[in-house]
């Protein structure tokens, strides 16, 4: 790459001619020292180049090396000092110094993983409460999303993060991700609503059934044979604990149903919908546009009712600062759960993840049975350790196929936002 020497005021007369560039180079050539600007020993000459090669200087034979009696050494000593002098932060001994993120990186990692599973079960219970006395999912869901929204819109106004630009193009990718996301989301809220939050779960375990359908016979994905037979305990469990589930209603299992059938869309079209942008930034984007979806219905299936009686009978049952609470705290522990478990199966292997996220179910249908005491049977019991067990052999199952997939060199690497489920 080309270099050039500018003359001082003093030392070097005008019409020095340019470097020119040796016959034949030593190998040391190919070692670049960058600089942005340094001045040599003589104090005189600013050598400013975007990469400078000291081997061109130290075999250059041009007039400069006669008329101005300059040393190898001193030519390279402004280099070699730049680059053996510490960098800033750094300890005595030359060595950067170590923060608390990257000197316990599996303590982090797992203060993330306690956080997503507190904040989860946190929401679920409270959520439940919220049902036993304001049964109006619909207009609780749209409570989920506009709290998230609020959130998001003051996390941009400080900068934390940064807003990302979103043009139409990618508005149009998004669009039916937020679609079946808000629909998803509506129909588990109903499910919650009716039945108990433990059986919502089992139901909800026979997604990756769901997913595994979709990729066969809507994308044309080959699934072997090993996937599919995974997939047959979480049918099973599932199939004995709705049979004897002392809370079941057709509403309820509905629902979950069509939640299920919802995020596999939104699971498909979340692959179409490709992008470089920050997962935080395309939560925040999908939130509102999921939010747009969700008033309508709200108004339209429960608005009359909650006019005539919803809100007072609420307000008399618990008292006006307590429901305006929970409505506010049920909305920020959906968001900052769904938030910081995207954060959090960022940091950790596809095998990880499929662990985390089974536990995450073993986790919410425990404390959901321990704190509202649900009596179920033992066949309900047994079906679900059945369900969960097959969820758990399906995802190792899967997360080593996706662990092959991302060892193997490909010509593109663009990041896909995977949505959290409730």
């Amino acid at each position: 790459m080309e270099s050039r020497v500018l003359s001082g005021a003093t030392t070097v007369s005008a019409g020095i001619p340019r470097l020119s560039k040796p016959a034949r180079l030593s190998p040391t050539c190919f070692a670049a020292v960058r600089l942005a600007g340094a001045v040599d020993g003589s104090g005189g000459n600013l050598i400013w180049g975007r990469q400078l090669r000291p081997a061109i200087l130290l075999e250059s034979s041009s007039p400069l090396a006669s008329s101005v009696p300059v040393t190898k050494r001193e030519i390279l000593r402004p280099s070699l000092a730049a680059a053996s002098s510490p960098a800033e932060g750094s300890d005595s001994s030359g060595d950067a110094k170590v923060g608390f993120f990257e000197k316990y990186p599996t303590l982090i990692t797992g203060f993330f993983f306690f956080m997503w599973y507190f904040l989860n079960v946190i929401f679920n219970i409270l959520n439940k409460k919220i049902y036993n006395y304001f049964p109006y999912p619909y207009f609780v869901s749209v409570i989920h999303l506009g709290v998230g929204v609020v959130y998001c819109l003051v996390s941009w106004a400080v900068g934390l993060p940064k807003r990302a630009p979103i043009d139409s193009n990618q508005l149009k990718l998004l669009i039916p991700v937020a679609v079946c996301h808000a629909l998803g989301h509506v129909t588990s809220n109903v499910s919650f609503a009716a039945v108990a939050v433990s059986f919502t779960h089992t139901i909800k375990a026979l997604e990756p059934f769901f997913n595994a359908a979709a990729s066969q016979f809507i994308l044309g994905q080959q699934i072997p044979l090993t996937l599919w037979l995974s997939l047959a305990p979480v049918v099973l469990g599932v199939s004995m604990a709705s049979l004897t589930e002392l809370s079941f209603n057709w509403l309820g299992f509905i629902s979950a149903m069509i939640s299920n059938i919802s995020f596999t869309y939104r699971s498909i079209y979340s692959k179409k919908a490709m992008t470089d942008m920050d997962s935080t930034n395309l939560y925040a984007y999908i939130s509102i546009i999921a939010l747009f979806v969700c008033i309508p219905p709200a108004i339209i299936f429960e608005g009359p009712q909650l006019l005539k009686s919803g809100f007072s009978d609420a307000i008399a049952k618990v008292g006006l600062t307590k429901f305006i609470t929970d409505l506010f705290w049920v909305g920020m522990f959906y968001h900052l759960y769904n938030q910081l478990a995207t954060n959090t199966l960022e940091r950790v292997a596809p095998l990880t993840h499929a662990v985390g996220n089974v536990l995450k179910r073993v986790f919410v249908i425990g404390f959901s049975i321990v704190v509202f005491g649900n009596r179920i049977s033992t066949q309900t019991g047994i079906g679900t350790c059945i369900a969960i067990a097959g969820v758990a052999i399906y995802s190792f199952i899967k997360a080593k196929m996706e662990e092959e997939k991302r060892v193997r060199p490909s010509k593109k690497h663009i990041r896909k936002y995977e949505p959290m489920n409730l």
